[in-house]
């Protein structure tokens, strides 16, 4: 098996599954499913010809590279051993990259240094609205490209599962899924400790969702809500449920790139309320210096290139964070707000990397657009990269947070996968009852 000591960029990606096909032309093929809105191919490659099929999406976050070395791994292990493929009837169908144009915008840190700094000065992930897994006016009004080309491959393959391959950029790992699947939670367990992958006990992203054991998480049904609560704690229409009307099971796999090895730790906190009130004050000092600096960046950005993509997620966080900082602080609100569930160190230590990341990511992206505009009238850079290194150093240095190494991350990330195909295949959920069959949308 190919060793992976880096990400795989979107070109390298193509250029390997055609090479895997070129060697097993019986057993595999690459066929196009689409392209992004950039004109960038949606890269398809199937191994195996078993009744079932398994859908394994990657890239569906523009900074999120684990998925695309995880299906690299799980194409190479399908094609060289029979089990995988005839033994358990499956056909794997691995789309290479669902954002192929927000990936690329990730490159520049791709190959490394994997330092924290450099990371978060490189990345990109695109405002809500343009993530394509997510539907917030249903499947029938889906506007992005790359979101009808999934739509399609989940209507023609009906997949038993579906496993859409997400990464952690600071903490553990962790899964999500639409239905239960009895056995999951002790797969998880053991590849995590065989990996060295700390298991986020109180994932930020599942605070209000059912537990369905350490480190498993029930997706809940969608409903309707802004735009805050949807990146926040609601469950919004996308295209994991999408395809329940087939029985599909949804998995989305978590794997980190930094662990953190409080995230796991399940005791009852000291002192709930003091961190909380810690970690709220400190995303709301973080949320108005950055306004500050957006105002005054803003007027001499307006002749970057893509400017208004960039900002976009700019302003989407910016809209969520003093939400979230009420919400999290025990000393406000008015009562109206959801009130938060019982907290373990894991669940404070989950919330004290999200808000770091939010302002991170907010000031990383400013960095990013005031480099790009060549000059930095404002002088808003100083400031910026003040923030980025105080924060990294909290990751580094007071919650001790240590690089995965990308091999690790995708081995895991396949491991996971594996017991998911397995789990889901003896579990089989039934279909909804029939119905209309959706139209195939076409590709190209």
């Amino acid at each position: 098996m190919t060793p992976l000591h880096r990400y795989p960029s979107v070109d390298e990606l193509a250029a390997r599954a055609a090479a895997l096909v070129a060697r097993h032309p019986r057993h595999a093929r690459l066929r196009r499913v689409g392209v992004s809105r950039a004109g960038t191919p949606l890269w398809l490659l199937t191994a195996g010809h078993g009744d079932r099929q398994a859908l394994v999406v990657a890239g569906p976050h523009a900074n999120e590279p684990v998925g695309g070395a995880t299906v690299l791994r799980l194409a190479e292990r399908a094609l060289t051993d029979p089990h995988l493929r005839e033994g358990a009837d499956i056909t794997w169908n691995l789309l290479l990259c669902l954002d192929p144009d927000g990936s690329r915008r990730n490159e520049d840190w791709l190959a490394g240094p994997y330092t924290l700094g450099h990371y978060f000065r490189s990345f990109f992930r695109p405002g809500f609205l343009e993530q394509p897994e997510w539907l917030p006016d249903g499947a029938a009004a889906a506007a992005l490209p790359e979101t009808r080309a999934l739509l399609g491959l989940q209507d023609e393959l009906r997949p038993f599962v579906q496993c859409s391959l997400h990464g952690v950029d600071v903490g553990g790992g962790f899964v999500e899924l639409t239905h239960d699947l009895p056995g999951l939670a002790q797969r998880v367990a053991h590849a995590a400790a065989r990996l060295g992958i700390p298991r986020e006990l109180g994932a930020y992203d599942c605070l209000y969702w059912p537990r369905l054991g350490p480190a498993v998480y029930r997706i809940p049904p969608p409903r309707h809500g802004d735009l805050a609560a949807a990146i926040t704690e609601a469950a919004v229409e996308s295209t994991w449920c999408h395809p329940r009307r087939y029985g599909t099971l949804s998995a989305v796999v978590e794997a980190p790139m930094w662990g953190v090895a409080a995230v796991a730790d399940g005791s009852a906190p000291a002192d709930r309320d003091a961190v909380l009130r810690a970690v709220s004050r400190t995303l709301r000092e973080d949320t108005r210096l950055l306004e500050r600096l957006l105002d005054r960046a803003r007027p001499h950005l307006a002749g970057v290139a893509d400017a208004d993509r960039l900002l976009a997620p700019v302003d989407d966080y910016l809209l969520v964070c003093p939400g979230l900082a009420d919400a999290w602080d025990p000393g406000t609100g008015d009562g109206t707000s959801r009130p938060l569930p019982p907290l373990t160190t894991a669940h404070l230590t989950a919330l004290r990397i999200a808000g770091r990341r939010l302002a991170l990511r907010t000031a990383g992206l400013l960095h990013r657009l005031v480099r790009a505009a060549g000059h930095d009238p404002a002088g808003v850079l100083p400031e910026l990269d003040r923030l980025i290194e105080e924060r990294c150093a909290d990751y580094r240095d007071g919650l001790r947070a240590r690089w995965i190494p990308v091999a690790r991350q995708a081995e895991y990330q396949t491991r996971v996968v594996l017991a998911a195909c397995e789990l889901a295949a003896r579990h089989q959920q039934p279909a909804e009852p029939a119905r209309p069959r959706p139209r195939v949308l076409p590709f190209g």
